[in-house]
């Protein structure tokens, strides 16, 4: 097939002689072939090049309700509009809940799209939608576990078609994979059909699992759904540490790498006939990882100012946000955060108390800690923040039976939902679509999930004809649509 120079291609790797001196060269290392993908989060400069274009993608996983928050129905009867009182923005004529006075003071460098749809209410399928942005299932869905026959996740994508800076890997998801408190992992955040060597690269910072659905931003604003405030127990929010093995000093580390020099003369003689595989490159970028102080950096969030700490919040949503604007500024082109553990915005019941004290102020603080710290830093022209959940919720207010708070709240609803845009070119101010008069439906200029994965792209400076190659190194288009129109610009 000609090489066509517009297209960004999928690398693919194959199975050759050269297998067994690889593993032995990863084993020297003191390392397993399943740490391959773990070894590429490494860099020795982490100022990305000035044309540097990133995109952070912050997941709301349980869904956002649009009534609550950025789309208020004041004029709406009591059982639509709910408890809370709209204010007004930097905005003329936009208003917002009460409870985001922040993001409101700075809504000149902020936009919404109040009219995403897409026809899907339970969670497993709303986060496929919503982390593919792909409207339709896959055959052989499966909302209990991830497929290989999966779409891939728009973080995969960016890690299959954009180029490496600094070593770093192009996409992240932090603080943790989405894991339902049953046990189960969420599907849509794998790479799906274009291959596990394509996942994203996953950082387990947030130090904590439960079965006892308590949720939030740990350790300020930590809920149990129906009990009200807890705190988890030694709960820690902390990167992975990348360092030697215990023991292993150096100059013994250094000795080992002038081994594997030896080995990669022996490997390239074998090698004359054909290409050199990417396993230099993660030797490299291993070597960069244990014996440089770069990466150790970005991922150490702790040993930011404490001014800069608080400006964020001491909590998991500010310390996620923090870095991933410091990943963004080392070299990685997208970052995505999951703002809460699995479905923390699943609010059945407890709504309006678990938003008011739980969710909507730590929001507030970091994403607009965020934007102002991206803008000081002369980063937020060139990183598109999007911010989003797997639906909305239902425009009337219920109790469910069963509910153990006695307290109301709204239901799954993907039939519309208001999608947050900051930075990246966005014009500052704008509201694109609407709502009706009850949150229910897009009234006007209805926007898609691939829209929205089409508006990521292009932030990303990824040309429209890109596409991905799978192993028979057939041509997978990355666009399904046009990029919200109106929003850049």
């Amino acid at each position: 097939m000609k090489h066509d120079p517009d297209k960004v291609q999928a690398r693919h790797p194959s199975i050759t002689r050269r297998a067994a001196i690889q593993a032995g060269s990863v084993g020297l290392l003191g390392l397993g072939m399943n740490h391959v993908a773990g070894l590429r989060g490494l860099a020795a400069d982490t100022s990305p090049p000035p044309s540097a274009k990133a995109v952070i993608y912050i997941f709301l996983s349980g869904g956002l309700t649009q009534h609550d928050s950025f789309d208020p129905k004041p004029n709406a009867p009591q059982e639509i509009r709910g408890e809370f009182k709209p204010i007004a923005t930097q905005t003329p004529g936009v208003q917002v809940c009460e409870h985001l006075p922040m993001l409101a003071r700075c809504s000149n460098k902020w936009a919404m799209v109040r009219s995403l749809t897409h026809p899907w209410n339970e969670h497993s399928q709303g986060h496929h939608i919503m982390l593919t942005g792909r409207s339709k299932l896959p055959r052989g869905f499966s909302g209990s576990k991830p497929s290989p026959t999966d779409d891939p996740c728009i973080a995969s994508v960016v890690n299959g078609v954009m180029p490496r800076r600094n070593n770093l890997p192009p996409a992240a998801v932090l603080p943790e994979k989405l894991v339902h408190v049953s046990g189960r992992t969420i599907p849509g955040q794998f790479a799906g059909v274009m291959g596990s060597q394509h996942d994203p690269w996953f950082i387990e910072a947030n130090q904590f699992r439960t079965s006892e659905y308590i949720h939030g931003a740990f350790p300020e604003y930590g809920f149990h759904r129906w009990n009200g405030p807890t705190t988890p127990k030694d709960y820690r929010f902390e990167a992975p540490r990348l360092e030697l093995h215990q023991g292993m000093a150096k100059d013994h580390f250094r000795s080992r790498v002038a081994l594997l020099d030896d080995l990669q003369q022996q490997r390239k003689q074998l090698d004359r006939a054909g290409s050199i595989v990417d396993f230099d490159r993660y030797r490299q970028e291993a070597i960069s990882m244990l014996t440089g102080d770069q990466v150790h950096k970005a991922l150490d969030i702790h040993g930011v100012d404490d001014k800069i700490q608080e400006r964020y919040g001491r909590n998991s949503f500010g310390w996620s946000l923090l870095m991933a604007r410091q990943l963004v500024q080392a070299g990685v082109s997208m970052v995505q955060v999951n703002l809460g553990n699995d479905e923390s915005w699943d609010t059945h019941e407890s709504a309006f108390k678990n938003l008011k004290d739980f969710l909507l102020p730590p929001t507030d603080r970091a994403v607009s800690a965020l934007i102002e710290d991206l803008e000081q830093l002369g980063m937020l022209d060139d990183t598109l923040i999007v911010m989003a959940g797997e639906f909305g919720r239902t425009p009337k207010i219920f109790t469910f039976k069963g509910a153990k708070s006695g307290l109301p709240g709204r239901d799954h609803w993907g039939a519309v939902q208001t999608v947050f845009f900051a930075g990246g070119g966005v014009k500052g101010g704008h509201v694109i679509g609407s709502s009706d008069r009850i949150g229910g439906y897009p009234a006007s200029d209805p926007q898609t999930p691939e829209n929205m994965a089409a508006t990521i792209y292009q932030a990303l400076g990824l040309p429209s004809t890109v596409a991905w190659h799978d192993k028979f190194n057939r041509p997978h288009r990355v666009y399904h649509d046009e990029p919200i129109p109106g929003l850049i610009g």
